[in-house]
């Protein structure tokens, strides 16, 4: 087998590895062939290489621009029980179906003191940008310049607000 024929065996072997982490082993064999499999190589093999695959957590359902958007200016929205302002904070990035990490500005004071230097929520972390309270106007602008779509994109299920 040449070296061409190698290389795709071991990109299909990584390529289609189901496992959130396989092992991959690489060795030389008796006639001084190079082997990548998925298994163990024989007792008679020389210079043994163990190698960890981790698959892809890239979510390529999502469009590229999204991926992109998430990557570089994640969403964070810190709230609580604050009523009004908070239930429009959260409806509007329901609205919007942009992903985002949730924070309890309640339960995480100190953490939030920290993060804004304060504790008034609600507080939308558009990457490191940062804004106070619900004006729809001024999150539409921070999520726009990001990337984010301005509305659910079709095909996709609705991101939920991971904690």
């Amino acid at each position: 087998m040449n070296r061409a024929a190698l290389a795709g065996v071991a990109i299909a072997v990584v390529v289609t590895a189901t496992a959130s982490a396989a092992q991959l082993y690489r060795w030389v064999d008796e006639t001084g062939r190079v082997e990548w499999r998925d298994t163990p190589p024989p007792a008679d093999a020389k210079t043994i290489e163990q190698r960890k695959v981790i698959a892809n957590t890239i979510d390529s359902s999502m469009p590229y621009a999204l991926q992109q958007a998430i990557r570089k200016y994640p969403v964070t929205l810190w709230s609580s029980e604050c009523g009004e302002p908070c239930s429009q904070a959260t409806a509007h990035l329901a609205r919007r179906g942009i992903p985002y990490t949730a924070r309890d500005g309640q339960k995480e004071a100190d953490a939030l003191q920290k993060a804004t230097g304060g504790r008034e929520v609600p507080v939308l972390f558009v990457g490191s940008q940062q804004l106070k309270g619900y004006l729809e106007s001024a999150w539409d602008t921070a999520l726009d310049e990001a990337g984010y779509p301005q509305a659910p994109l079709r095909g996709l299920k609705s991101p939920a607000a991971a904690r």
